[in-house]
């Protein structure tokens, strides 16, 4: 990546290694370079070898001299770079696969549950497309499947695009490594091939959806203390994920995320970190959880504000100038690796000297089980299988014989309904 461009408008060098660009009198200057491609013209940045008459190799390969300007990470520090044109990722045949079967099942399991879906739905002035549009009694959901790399500013400004349109967004991805995750809202599933993606079986949800939890620190509690380890004797709150849930959640599997969030059963929710306010988490939960934080907490879902492009601080290196054409680098991408961006931790996490009224709430989907050994052996008598062998389906919690070789994760009734949705 080349460290500075050429402004085909104003005629200067750019250095993007120092804070004032080497030109500390144009103000505004920085904003101007690094907004989106298509809000400026493609020719205003040129690589400073083609500028000098010098041979750009991205020229010579048949394409253009033009340039734009984005962050990458280099050695655990962000910095800009300058890139040619087009550089944007081009989905694999795979990704493309996989990204045409997510749309159609989304409209699919919209359609059988009776309700409104458009496909590449265009906003009226035509400049911005959301891959499914599907409308209920609660809202206006904009799936977007996600399987290529993206980055975290154009996410946000479809996002904000798809609130000005009065469309909850709602990104499905199947990489945990993804610059979406807690940029929007979102959700993830396991990364399968495509033609699992379009089969009737039922895709369960690893990430974006989760559970509210309240409980008292004490000695006898199941949870440690989220604040110093050791029983406090206050009360917390936060959002688990299913499995970590006391008593334990059942998955949410996608097409019921489909149908629930349109129908609005299910909502986004914007945390802040408590300890770090610049920080916040996305997350869809169940509207009585949702009601219930707003209570405890007085948070609201107000639309984010407009922020930087990225999380992390730039740093300026204060390097010479280089004009030497760096096409050849480009590719393959040789940023630093991104780290898993989805965490399995609370978010959310509040503490309060007392109690909140009505306190404690009843699992809404347990999946655990509460056998008495007698029911236990009945069961297992009924099943013709060992009585530890017994489990919980995986969706509705009924036993079945869940541990033995080769056992289903879920009951027969579960997967016929799976199957015919």
């Amino acid at each position: 990546m080349a460290n500075g461009v050429f402004h085909t408008r104003y005629g200067i060098e750019i250095n993007l290694t120092r804070e004032d660009l080497d030109h500390p009198d144009h103000t505004g200057l920085l904003e101007e370079i690094t907004q989106p491609v298509g809000q400026r013209p493609r020719d205003l940045l040129q690589c400073l070898t083609d500028y000098k008459g010098g041979q750009c190799q991205c020229a010579l390969d048949g394409k253009t001299p033009w340039m734009f300007v984005r962050r990458q990470r280099r050695g655990g520090k962000v910095m800009w770079v300058a890139a040619h044109l087009p550089l944007t990722h081009v989905a694999t045949p795979q990704e493309s696969d996989k990204h045409k079967a997510m749309k159609e099942r989304i409209a699919r399991t919209a359609s059988r549950h009776g309700l409104h879906v458009q496909t590449e739905a265009r906003s009226e002035d035509g400049r911005v497309i959301t891959d499914v549009l599907v409308t209920g009694a609660g809202a206006r959901v904009g799936w977007e499947a996600q399987y290529s790399p993206i980055t975290a500013s154009t996410v946000r400004r479809r996002s904000a695009k798809a609130r000005e349109r009065n469309i909850a967004p709602l990104w499905v991805t199947a990489d945990a490594t993804s610059a979406l995750i807690d940029r929007a809202p979102w959700t993830r599933v396991d990364d399968v091939p495509w033609q699992r993606i379009i089969s009737p079986l039922a895709l369960i949800i690893r990430g974006g959806v989760r559970h509210l939890q309240i409980w008292k620190c004490t000695p006898t509690s199941e949870r440690s203390c989220p604040e110093t380890g050791r029983a406090c004797g206050k009360w917390h709150s936060g959002w688990f994920l299913p499995a970590l849930c006391i008593p334990q959640e059942r998955a949410t599997p996608l097409d019921e995320l489909i149908v629930t969030s349109a129908d609005g059963e299910h909502l986004p929710v914007r945390s802040r970190n408590r300890h770090d306010p610049h920080r916040t988490s996305y997350l869809w939960a169940l509207a009585r959880d949702v009601k219930r934080w707003h209570e405890i907490t007085g948070e609201t879902n107000t639309p984010p504000e407009t922020g930087p492009a990225d999380d992390e601080p730039l740093t300026y290196t204060e390097q010479e100038l280089d004009s030497s054409c760096h096409y050849g680098d480009e590719t393959p991408h040789t940023s630093s690796p991104r780290p898993q961006r989805e965490t399995t931790s609370a978010t959310g996490l509040q503490t309060f000297d007392h109690a909140p009224d009505d306190t404690l709430l009843q699992p809404t989907r347990p999946i655990a089980l509460h056998l008495s050994p007698r029911e236990r052996l009945v069961i297992a008598a009924e099943l013709k299988c060992p009585p530890w062998e017994i489990g919980p389906c995986m969706l509705c919690a009924t036993p079945i014989h869940r541990y033995g070789p080769r056992s289903p994760k879920a009951c027969p009734a579960c997967r016929t309904t799976t199957q015919q949705t």
